[in-house]
């Protein structure tokens, strides 16, 4: 054990996002150890590939997975990335798809899990400011809780999706292990499977919790060093599930978010997990896509002749991160790469020069709008 209520919004949330900070856009140097707070635009370029694998251990069951992953910063390598948005295609500035990887490292790992009736370039803000930085991410479709399933009504039953989703997160692991271990493979060389972290948003929040903890006949998964629950649908764990999440955790969640509260998505999860170090960052008005790219998508599919009946549905679903008694959106993107970012380093990178942006002190001392809490041993601070 040392080592290892649901997204209302599916429609928003699964079709896709445009970038905040494009990676590859001028040059970037790495920021001096521990002087700097993280910011999304790190040194290295941004590769995406998209492949699909069958699990063994569960015959039938096929995921879809986006790979993003670090490159030499303005390669040439590749073609321009764009998403897949049905009605439009977007265009992801920066962002090379099949580039070359960066050799001669290993990179730690990350697996990424979206919210119910999510797809898995959600919130893919995160997921390019990590590539670029210096982690392999791999984000899969859990097939039978996406858009596309909502859409055409071929989503799962409840439990059914519970029981696959920390399976699925297992399994992407698995892949692209694999995949890294393959040297006629894109991936080759290019994972440090001794330092794997799982993020998720919502039902993905379950999910990270989950792969720590167990649920339900699912063993935790021991090869996950830490875990980053976002606006954690919690409720479906037990107390003794939570309990024994035992691994660095960064709980992260908004306070005005009205589909998880915090009392489901931060307090419950904070009082139960046994998890030492353990950090907890609540985002003043911050809603439930607020770690998402919803105001951008509405932006694209504005214009893309969507029915009026549709486009209205967006326009309120959107209202959990674009409102403007809410947080601005990119404020709380910037603190979501920042944290996730000093968490990562700080525990999988074994680098303590990056702990202190985790201090309630110090997000005190720089008036974030945040509240932290900390916990060693047996010790909890606020600020």
């Amino acid at each position: 054990m040392m080592r290892r209520i649901l997204c209302v919004l599916a429609l928003v949330i699964g079709l896709g996002a445009l970038a905040v900070v494009p990676a590859g856009a001028g040059p970037a140097q790495p920021a001096p150890p521990g002087r700097t707070a993280p910011v999304a635009d790190g040194p290295y370029g941004v590769g995406l590939t998209t492949f699909t694998a069958t699990d063994p251990a569960r015959p039938g069951r096929t995921l879809t997975f986006d790979a993003w992953y670090p490159t030499v910063r303005g390669t040439s390598s590749g073609s321009p990335a764009s998403l897949d948005l049905l009605v439009t295609q977007l265009a992801l500035p920066g962002v090379r798809r099949d580039a070359q990887p960066l050799r001669g490292q290993r990179f730690p790992l990350v697996a990424f899990s979206h919210g119910s009736g999510g797809v898995r370039y959600q919130s893919w803000f995160l997921l390019e400011a990590l590539a670029s930085h210096g982690y392999v991410v791999v984000a899969p479709d859990h097939a039978g809780n996406t858009s596309l399933d909502t859409l055409t009504g071929t989503t799962d039953p409840f439990p059914v999706v519970a029981r696959n989703r920390p399976r699925d997160i297992s399994f992407a692991i698995d892949v692209v292990l694999a995949r890294s271990a393959n040297p006629a493979g894109l991936l080759a060389g290019t994972v440090d499977g001794s330092r794997i972290a799982v993020a998720g948003h919502s039902f993905g929040g379950f999910t990270a919790l989950a792969s720590a903890g167990g649920y339900q006949d699912y063993e935790p998964d021991e090869r996950v060093d830490a875990i980053i629950p976002i606006a954690a649908a919690s409720g479906l764990l037990s107390d003794n599930e939570l309990a024994a999440v035992d691994v660095p955790t960064l709980l992260l969640a908004g306070k005005a978010d009205e589909t998880v509260p915090l009392a489901a998505a931060a307090e419950r999860p904070w009082a139960k997990i046994s998890a030492s170090p353990a950090w907890r960052v609540d985002l003043d008005r911050a809603g439930h896509n607020s770690f998402t790219n919803v105001c951008d998508l509405l932006a694209a599919l504005q214009d893309a002749g969507l029915p009026p009946a549709l486009l209205a549905f967006l326009v309120a679903a959107a209202e959990e991160g674009c409102s403007p008694a809410l947080i601005p959106i990119a404020q709380a993107h910037a603190l979501t790469v920042q944290y996730v970012l000093s968490f990562l380093r700080t525990t999988i990178g074994h680098d303590a020069r990056w702990q202190h942006y985790l201090s309630p002190k110090w997000a005190e001392r720089q008036d974030l709008p945040v509240t932290v809490l900390a916990r060693s041993g047996s010790q909890r601070r606020a600020a």
